[in-house]
């Protein structure tokens, strides 16, 4: 390439960079395309705007009938649509408001679909965009409209609005601050305190072995593989919700990798590396500790699973038979129903998000965080602001919210490979992925799988993690739980209102559509994990004494206590 050619090149990334931190890393011209598609389809269709002008007439006809006092066909809001719950909303202006913009939603839902001509991807754009459009302006943001807000000041005396803007001084006053904000609860403290010791650490990981929590174990160790895109410790919590600790109760040998938080220095891994560096030198060091007569139980938690999920694909291949099951928590392994976050994922998007990269070496993790608030923007941004703002109310962070202000970055290099190979292409599903320079299958995983979805993901849509069954047909025990990403995962014994659904699929077994599988399975109460629990207690053998920490000889000795120092990087 020539220098001139480069110097474009530069030139052009350097520009998109600085409009990334102006939109949030949303490619405008990808909006532009999207919003372009639709307009120039449904402006060729007669018909399909004659049937958008007669609901518009419906809808102004039922709001003129409830304006005037005649009986009415009212609209519902969706269930998880918690904004107008208060009772207040159901009388006078309000519930007049109400009703106007619910069929401002379904007019806009119902223009913004099903038009001929408009690409799938493009079609989504813009009916996720419109739904945001509208979220600005629901009557809920409006204290003067809100009943729920005027209640409120007028029981106070006006001193929840009054607190509330002393919250928005504070929060504004935070942003401001260049400053890392502490967090409520710190790690190695409050969260993330089984104990253990860090046996091994390179420039990718910190991996840690907990003690024994119980005179035997049984002989298989767990290797916990999570995601890098958040700090490890989701699944070490508070000692009443941490998955490392009941793992250690019920008599296993559990490790777990800490990531380290990527930095500009690691624009250039990739993600292979993760695989090489990562998941296979834990599986190395847990051999060399624990003995190589012994199998090792892997479960990997969201993008962590998928790297399992590779991982135990290409050890498979290379006839690397040290895996005894492969457990993977809300992890997608085909990514054509991959949810809401396929919005961002577009030829045009990834070209200008790779440009926001560049200039970083990484993916800020607001950024990201950014994206995924606007998956759930009515709970995770109007909601939010409605409390703090409008009803004064102080945020009481639990573990859970401390744990999600600990956000991470990603590598340059890993992230482009990452959404481009799996979620833009689909390469792992139809087997064109390559691992360490050769293709891999995942019907070539031969051991038994626990595979775990959630009712409410928007980041992992069960159905879409469901799709593991039709790319292996082998023992393959599949769990749907209540609550979303996190809190599904997340529900250990005695947390309530808690279910989960159970289906196991055996080797000839036929496949079972995700509807029909939901219908089939039996609901049962509480959390999974006693189940999962059981599930690997039957494919262990008998208890043994404890392995010793690390392996000195072999050169994984102790470097110090959990939870290391990677956790930390902020």
């Amino acid at each position: 390439m020539s220098d001139q050619t480069e110097q474009c090149n530069t030139l052009d990334r350097a520009l998109h960079a600085a409009q990334a931190r102006l939109t949030g890393g949303l490619s405008m011209a990808a909006l532009a395309i999207a919003w372009t598609d639709w307009a120039l389809h449904i402006a060729d269709q007669p018909g399909q705007q004659m049937k958008l002008a007669r609901q518009a007439a419906q809808d102004w006809t039922e709001l003129s009938r409830q304006a005037l006092g005649f009986p009415f066909k009212p609209l519902n809001p969706e269930p998880q649509d918690h904004r107008f719950k208060d009772p207040g909303w159901q009388q006078g202006p309000a519930a007049f408001a109400v009703q106007a913009f619910l069929r401002a939603e379904r007019f806009w839902d119902t223009a913004t679909k099903d038009t001929a001509g408009v690409s799938g991807k493009n079609e989504r754009i813009v009916n996720f965009t419109a739904r945001q459009m509208l979220d600005v302006v629901a009557p809920s943001n409006f204290p003067g409209c809100n009943p729920e807000v005027l209640a409120k000041a007028q029981a106070t005396s006006g001193e929840s609005l009054r607190q509330g803007v002393r919250n928005l001084v504070a929060d504004l006053r935070s942003a401001s601050n260049t400053k890392t904000q502490p967090l409520p609860m710190k790690p190695g403290k409050d969260v993330a305190i089984t104990p253990g010791q860090v046996v091994f650490r390179n420039d990718l990981l910190e991996l840690i072995q907990y003690a024994p929590a119980t005179e035997s174990v049984r002989p298989e160790p767990i290797l916990i593989v999570p995601a890098w895109i958040m700090k490890y410790y989701i699944l070490d919590l508070s000692p009443h919700n941490s998955m490392v600790n009941y793992l250690v109760s019920q008599g296993f040998t559990v490790f777990c990798i800490s990531w380290r938080n990527p930095d500009a220095s690691m624009r250039d891994v990739s993600l292979d590396d993760y695989r090489r560096l990562g998941t296979m030198a834990a599986l190395d060091a847990i051999t060399a500790i624990c003995g190589a007569d012994k199998k090792i139980h892997a479960t990997g938690y969201c993008l962590g699973g998928t790297l399992l999920s590779i991982t135990a694909a290409t050890m498979a291949r290379d006839h690397d038979e040290r895996l005894a099951t492969v457990t993977l928590l809300a992890a997608q392994t085909d990514f054509t129903e991959a949810g809401e976050l396929q919005l961002f994922i577009t030829d045009a998007q990834l070209h200008f998000l790779d440009d926001a990269m560049w200039s970083q070496g990484y993916l800020d993790a607001q950024q990201m965080a950014g994206a995924f608030q606007m998956l759930r923007a009515n709970d995770l941004v109007w909601s939010q602001m409605i409390r703090r703002y409008y009803l004064g109310e102080e945020d009481h962070p639990n573990d859970l919210m401390s744990w999600n202000m600990d956000a991470t970055r990603m590598p340059y290099r890993m992230h482009s490979e990452y959404l481009r190979k799996l979620f833009l292409n689909n390469d792992l599903a139809e087997g064109r992925f390559e691992s360490d320079g050769r293709k891999i299958s995942l019907a070539d995983i031969h051991v038994p799988l626990f595979v775990i979805g959630t009712e409410t993901d928007h980041i992992a849509p069960w159905r879409s993690v469901y799709k593991l069954q039709q790319l292996n047909s082998g023992d393959i025990t599949f769990v749907l739980t209540s609550g979303g990403h996190n809190a599904g995962v997340v529900s250990e014994p005695g947390h309530p209102h808690r279910h989960f659904r159970k289906l196991e699929h055996k080797p000839g077994d036929l496949s079972i559509p995700p509807d029909e599988w939901q219908s089939q399975a039996n609901c049962e109460e509480g959390s999974w994990w006693p189940d999962w629990a059981a599930w690997l207690a039957n494919h262990s053998g008998t208890p043994i004494n404890p392995p010793q920490t690390g392996a000195p000889k072999a050169g994984y000795k102790p470097l110090g206590h959990a939870p290391g120092t990677y956790i930390f990087q902020r």
